[in-house]
């Protein structure tokens, strides 16, 4: 599903130094349970605090991630799961929409949202992981427990700074122009950020060496919602919009064939990977092609796509030892796109601005200096059990070194790290008038989880050719620096 969109020019203005100042201030997330409390002053009354939430509108709906908590699926009924997880997620974003569509009612019925929205989710919900458990039962031990995993709440979006807008090509408001996010404190300024720990450092025996592949930015334009890794099948899997460099055969359909047989946008031909993440937009009010569309418009997910000005993926080594080849048709994926409503436990969002990238922002975007641009790194996992180019929740067959000794957890070895840098030049939003001079930027999501900077992550499927494999691992483990 390939879509193409025409080159716009850049808009943007420099931020006001009152706005930088204003994000010195900016807050941290807010995840509570809206409900949590509303009978614990032992009248039964309301707290006020859940009564302005309520009134203001400014909640939005968790869920249990079930995918993260499935350890052992079986090939013959993958397909079968993965479709079901894919309908968990699109069952979360028509009930996020309706919460939005039925703000009034939300406000002025106690228990409207409960009895109208998140019960009828719920009961959904129950039935689809009840399908998910019978599948694997079929052919496997049926998981138990999963049924825990149904309910969902009502939480505080961390919006309530003041009145969202909703939608109809207006930039600002405090809710974006979705009316959705970001808000004004998901920014902050780069310069007051502390500096980042040093990285472990490299012993006798690690590996030294770097590889470099160069794919473009998606020059070629190819997005699209799917998501082969963890919704195969299922079009608009992603609830939201990616950018693809490299191979250009991916979408929701393909399989390994494909990927062997796509064309590439790398300069060497034997890198016909696949790397991907969301777009990420400025909310100044244009409609882009996706504008009324499912993953786009549609579900927030609004504004012009920026395209990044460099994009550098770069292959590391490991400070303990020498790397392993990755195998063929490895699928990686850093950070969680649902990292707002599940925790930060998966989060691996660093965003940061050129000349500061000693200081590393995951639940804030960066308010960058007039000169600096706005930069995204996502480090992947660098570990790999020796076995598996999958696992079922697609996280348990690679890990992350220790953060102190850079040593992989015992039963992995260490394999290439992908480091994938992107750079926008994007300008500083104005913050003291909630983006309406200098509109906010923000990455694409699910359209739950509010444009927040820490659900950032990003894709990798390993389709290097064998022995262009087996000269990256030894340029990295003889710490040359090959491209």
């Amino acid at each position: 599903m390939r879509r193409n969109t025409r080159k716009r020019s850049k808009t943007v203005r420099r931020a006001t130094a009152a706005a930088a100042a204003l994000a010195m201030g900016a807050g941290g997330l807010v995840a509570a349970n809206v409900y949590a409390s509303a009978g614990e002053s032992g009248s039964g009354a309301e707290p006020e605090g859940t009564r302005q939430v309520l009134a203001s509108g400014d909640v939005t709906i968790a869920c249990p991630d079930v995918g993260v908590e499935l350890r052992n699926v079986p090939d013959r009924v993958r397909k079968e799961v993965d479709k079901n997880l894919a309908l968990l997620d699109q069952q979360v974003a028509e009930a996020y929409q309706r919460l939005r569509s039925e703000s009034r009612a939300v406000r002025q019925q106690r228990d409207f949202a409960d009895n109208a929205i998140v019960g009828p989710l719920t009961a959904k919900r129950t039935a689809a992981i009840d399908r998910i458990a019978i599948a694997i039962g079929r052919v496997a031990d049926r998981p138990q427990g999963l049924e825990s995993l149904a309910a969902c709440t009502l939480r505080a979006s961390g919006n309530q700074d003041g009145g969202g807008q909703d939608g109809g090509g207006e930039q600002g408001g405090a809710g974006g122009q979705a009316g959705n996010g970001p808000v004004a404190a998901d920014f902050v300024d780069i310069t007051t950020v502390q500096p980042a720990p040093d990285k472990p450092r490299t012993v006798r025996g690690g590996s030294r060496g770097t590889f470099t592949s160069s794919c473009g930015v998606n020059e070629n334009k190819l997005y699209n919602t799917d998501n082969i890794i963890v919704a195969p099948g299922v079009s608009n899997g992603a609830h939201h919009t990616h950018d693809y460099i490299g191979n250009q055969a991916n979408d929701a359909f393909a399989d390994d064939r494909d990927f062997a047989n796509g064309e590439t946008t790398c300069e060497n031909p034997g890198d016909k990977s696949s790397y991907y993440w969301p777009v990420l937009r400025l909310q100044d009010g244009t409609d882009e092609f996706d504008a009324d569309q499912p993953g786009g418009g549609a579900e927030g997910n609004v504004g012009r796509i920026l395209t990044a000005k460099e994009a550098t993926l770069e292959f590391v080594g490991n400070p303990r030892s020498k790397v392993v080849a990755m195998p063929k048709f490895l699928r990686i994926i850093t950070g969680d796109a649902k990292a707002f409503t599940n925790g930060t436990a998966n989060a691996n969002a660093s965003w940061s601005c050129t000349g500061f990238e000693d200081r590393q922002l995951t639940d804030k975007y960066p308010l960058c200096p007039e000169g600096s641009d706005v930069v995204r790194t996502s480090t992947f996992q660098s570990c790999w059990d020796g076995r598996n180019t999958d696992s079922a929740n697609h996280r348990s067959h690679v890990a992350f070194t220790d953060p102190r000794t850079g040593a992989c957890p015992s039963g992995f070895q260490a394999i290439p790290q992908l480091v994938q840098r992107l750079v926008y030049d994007v300008d500083a939003p104005s913050l003291n008038d909630n983006g309406r001079s200098t509109p906010f930027f923000a990455v694409d999501g699910f359209p739950e989880q509010l444009h927040k900077p820490v659900t950032d992550h990003g894709d990798f499927v390993n389709v290097f050719e064998e022995g262009l494999m087996d000269t990256m691992v030894r340029c990295i483990n003889t710490g040359r620096g090959c491209r």
